[in-house]
């Protein structure tokens, strides 16, 4: 029996696991999906905002994936090399292979003056701090800002913009943990500006998304059609892909005919580059170079600036992965070195390591281009699986785990963390409410304290 060990239970660890046991060709494969978080669906549940439940809602497809009998969901797993962490050299005597599916948890920077001034955050964080991550600082967020700048034109800038400009009764039928919800119900902010360095023609949100961003009851999208037709595009979109050519005639809309004042404001603003964050105790503004396009696809700086006034800024320039101590790492690229999945150890492969989802290929793709870069690993894998077997991992990889000193939290576990939200939502005469801190999973997960 083939037995493996999926390190992270998103969508990239989820579908590994479900290929690995829908697979025809070795007999009898089993996998624990291990997981530093008591809580499965990784940014399922951490990454996408409150209020797209359509896409949340994905969690009941991996939810029927982590009950197939052949997987076992262990939370409460943390992989590395520091203190109550299971080394990865340790998880290789325990399991015939073990494919790492941990994704780019931290965020890329700007790398200008005044990047880490207070009031300066990333959209990662924030996103965190509203998905209810038990890794945000308790304090969180407070929002006495006036003016916002979000760095950044994908559907990640999209979904920060729209959460601030979402009043709290449309959010508080969502799972939006309940001191966010009350951060945001205080909020100050009255105008939102989703700055990108180039045009709408290279803006990598999706039009579904920003549509969104016209169609908020209490808040204006507003276009400077003088910025955006500085893109070649802007005249005429007929021969851009499909997306783009949505977006474009969407962004050309806006500009055509203003939205009506709804009180807070979207300022969809364009050629524009950061170049420093200015103030002395905390953010006061952004300084930003004017671009316009080069001969090659890129843009080229004027030498002309702009401050844009600003006591909040999130950064939303993308993902990065996060090195895992005892395994190889290109910090180029911010991925596991890797041959079709195979983790690469001085060019050569690691005989029972592996990589799929965003520690293979970097942050790229939507959520369904995990499925076949999942496939393609399992593919190696099991290709691979005849000296796998030949080796000998201990007999109970699950009493080794608890003997090494961690401490899982098995799906009975993960359905008590779920009862306790929906009671703590009924308690605050809402629907299920994330718990946003560890001390209060692990106790829900029947570990701890109550």
């Amino acid at each position: 029996m083939l037995r493996v060990a999926v390190v992270g239970s998103g969508p990239s660890g989820v579908f590994t696991a479900q290929a690995l046991v829908q697979q025809e060709t070795v007999p009898g494969v089993t996998v624990d999906v291990l997981d530093r978080l008591p809580c499965p669906y990784g940014l399922v549940r951490y990454g996408v905002a409150p209020d797209h439940e359509k896409i949340k809602s994905l969690q009941n497809t991996l939810r029927t994936s982590l009950e197939h009998p052949g997987i076992t969901f262990l939370g409460n797993v943390p992989v590395g090399q520091g203190p109550g962490e299971v080394p990865p050299e340790r998880l290789r005597e325990l399991y015939h292979a073990v494919v790492y599916c941990v994704g780019a948890a931290s965020a890329r920077r700007l790398g200008i003056p005044g990047e880490d001034l207070p009031g300066s955050f990333s959209a990662t964080d924030f996103v965190a701090w509203y998905s209810a991550h038990p890794d945000s600082p308790p304090g969180g967020f407070t929002l006495p800002a006036r003016s916002a700048v979000v760095i950044g034109v994908g559907n990640v800038a999209v979904d920060v913009a729209r959460v601030l400009a979402r009043g709290a009764d449309e959010l508080a039928p969502t799972d939006v943990p309940h001191t966010a919800l009350s951060a945001l119900a205080d909020s100050r902010v009255t105008d939102i500006h989703m700055v990108g360095r180039r045009g709408p023609a290279q803006a990598k949100f999706t039009t579904k998304e920003l549509r969104e961003l016209g169609s908020l009851r209490g808040a204006s999208a507003l276009v400077r059609a003088e910025e955006a037709a500085l893109d070649p595009a802007w005249q005429d979109a007929s021969a851009l892909p499909g997306i783009v050519r949505r977006n474009v005639e969407v962004l050309r809309g806006w500009a055509r005919e203003p939205a009506p004042e709804r009180g807070r404001r979207i300022h969809v603003r364009f050629f524009l580059r950061p170049v420093a964050l200015l103030g002395d105790e905390a953010v006061r503004a952004v300084r930003f170079e004017r671009t316009v396009p080069d001969e090659s696809g890129g843009v080229r700086g004027t030498g002309e600036f702009e401050e844009i006034e600003a006591q909040l800024v999130l950064r939303s320039v993308g993902y990065r992965g996060v090195p895992i101590a005892g395994l190889p790492f290109d910090e180029a690229s911010g991925t596991v070195p890797h041959a079709a999945g195979r983790v690469l150890r001085d060019g050569a492969p690691s005989p029972g390591e592996y990589v799929a989802g965003w520690i293979k290929r970097g942050p790229t793709g939507v959520i369904g281009t995990n499925r076949p870069c999942a496939k393609e690993t399992v593919q190696s894998l099991l290709a691979d699986a005849g000296p796998l077997l030949a080796r000998h991992p201990a007999d109970d990889p699950r009493a080794a785990l608890r003997a090494a000193g961690a401490d899982p939290v098995e799906w009975p576990g993960w359905l008590g963390i779920e009862a306790a939200e929906t009671e703590l939502g009924r308690s605050l005469g809402r629907r299920t409410v994330k718990i946003p801190d560890w001390e209060g999973l692990l106790v829900a997960a029947g570990r701890g304290r109550g």
